[in-house]
C-alpha cells in the first residue's frame, strides 16, 4: 500500500488548530489497550520479523549510522554536544608499566560522554508531549520525570526493532544530483510517486520500517555541517500525518535532523508533525541516519526492500537512543 494520496491545505496562522485536527483524525489511542508501552512497535508482529528474514538473499550489509565522535553535526543547541570519547587505559600506560597488572597482561578501556540524541537514533515514545500528555493519553508529568521515562523508556522495544526496511529515495526521484533543497516538504504524493518509480519492493506494508532519503546529509558531508543540526532541510510534510497513521508503519526514519520539514510549514511552529506522531499516533521516528550507500545499492539493482535491525541501546529510562541500523540485502 501506498497511503492515501490526498492533498491536505493547511491554514499557516494556526498551527494549534491544524495539530488538534490531525491529533485527532490520527489518534491511536487505546488501540492496544490503556497500559500500552509500544505504540507503533505492535504492527512489527514475530510473523512479520520472521518473513523479513527471506529478504537477506546476497548477504551483503550496511551500517546506517553516522560516526560518533567530535566530528559530528552538533553545535550546543538545547545543550546537544557532539561525542567526547576519552581513554582510561592505553597501550602507552601498559608499555610503561602503570597499569599494576601481573605477568605481562595490559589492557586498554574508555568512557564516552554525550546526549542520547546526538547522532543516528531513535525517538522514544516519552520525547514529545501535545499540551502536557504524552503517548495514549498519560499526563507526562507521571510519565517523565527528574529519574527518566518510567513508563515508555527506549528499553521497552530494545527487543523489538528488527523487521522488513523499505528505502524511500525522495531525494533520487525528486532532487537535483540526489538531494532535494533546504525547505522541501516531502507531501505524500511524493512519497507515493517515489514507491511507484522504485517498483513493487518499495510497496508500504503493515508493520514495516520505512526509511526516507533526502540526500541532506549527502549534501553536508560535500559541504561542511553547516545547520545540519537544527537548521533548514528537507522533510516530511505535516500533511503526511494521515499517511503515518493509515500505512500502519511501525516506525520511520531519515537522513535529517528533525525528521520533518524545517522551516516548518506554519507562520510560527516548532516540530508541528512530531507532536502528532509520537504522542498522539505512537510513531518511533528516527533521525540522522547514514541512507547514501544503501541508496546506492538499492538503485544498482532495483531492490528497495531488506531485512532491518535498528534495536536502541537500551538506556533504562530514556526518551531517546543511540542506534547502529544495520540493513541486510
Amino acid at each position: 500500500m501506498t497511503g492515501t494520496e490526498i492533498q491536505i491545505s493547511l491554514d499557516r496562522s494556526d498551527p494549534e488548530g491544524e495539530i488538534a485536527k490531525a491529533a485527532r483524525r490520527n489518534s491511536n489511542w487505546g488501540r492496544w489497550g490503556e497500559d500500552d508501552v509500544r505504540g507503533t512497535m505492535n504492527y512489527l508482529t514475530d510473523d512479520k520479523r520472521a518473513a523479513a528474514g527471506s529478504l537477506i538473499r546476497r548477504g551483503v550489509s550496511f551500517s546506517l549510522s553516522q560516526s560518533f565522535d567530535m566530528d559530528g553535526p552538533q553545535k550546543g543547541w538545547r545543550r546537544r554536544t557532539n561525542p567526547v570519547h576519552t581513554m582510561l587505559d592505553t597501550g602507552t600506560d601498559a608499555a610503561a608499566g602503570l597499569q599494576g597488572f601481573p605477568h605481562g597482561i595490559g589492557g586498554a578501556d574508555d568512557v564516552v560522554s554525550m546526549p542520547l540524541q546526538c547522532s543516528t537514533q531513535w525517538d522514544g515514545l516519552g520525547h514529545i508531549f501535545d499540551h502536557g500528555v504524552a503517548w495514549n493519553g498519560r499526563p507526562a508529568g507521571e510519565v517523565v520525570t527528574s529519574s527518566g521515562d518510567g513508563v515508555t523508556g527506549i528499553e521497552t522495544v530494545a527487543n523489538g526493532i528488527a523487521g522488513r526496511g523499505v528505502l524511500v529515495d525522495v531525494g533520487a526521484v525528486f532532487g537535483e544530483a540526489g538531494e532535494l533543497p533546504d525547505g522541501f516538504a516531502i507531501t505524500t504524493d511524493h512519497l507515493a510517486r517515489t514507491i511507484r518509480e522504485q517498483g513493487p519492493s518499495a510497496e508500504i506494508a503493515r508493520g514495516d520500517l520505512v526509511l526516507v532519503r533526502t540526500g541532506q546529509l549527502s549534501r553536508a558531508r560535500r559541504l561542511g555541517w553547516g545547520d545540519y543540526a537544527g537548521g533548514p532541510a528537507p522533510g516530511l510534510s505535516f500533511t503526511t500525518a494521515d499517511w503515518l497513521h493509515d500505512s500502519e508503519i511501525a516506525a520511520i526514519a531519515t537522513d535529517t535532523w528533525g525528521f520533518e520539514v524545517r522551516p516548518n510549514e506554519f507562520d510560527v511552529a516548532f516540530q508541528p508533525l512530531h507532536q502528532v506522531a509520537i504522542p498522539n499516533i505512537g510513531l518511533f521516528l528516527g533521525e540522522m541516519w547514514d541512507l547514501d550507500e544503501l541508496a546506492a545499492d538499492c538503485a544498482a539493482d532495483g531492490v528497495y526492500e531488506f531485512f532491518l535491525t535498528a534495536a536502541p541501546i537500551p538506556v533504562t529510562g530514556a526518551v531517546g537512543a543511540p542506534v547502529n541500523p544495520i540493513a541486510v540485502k
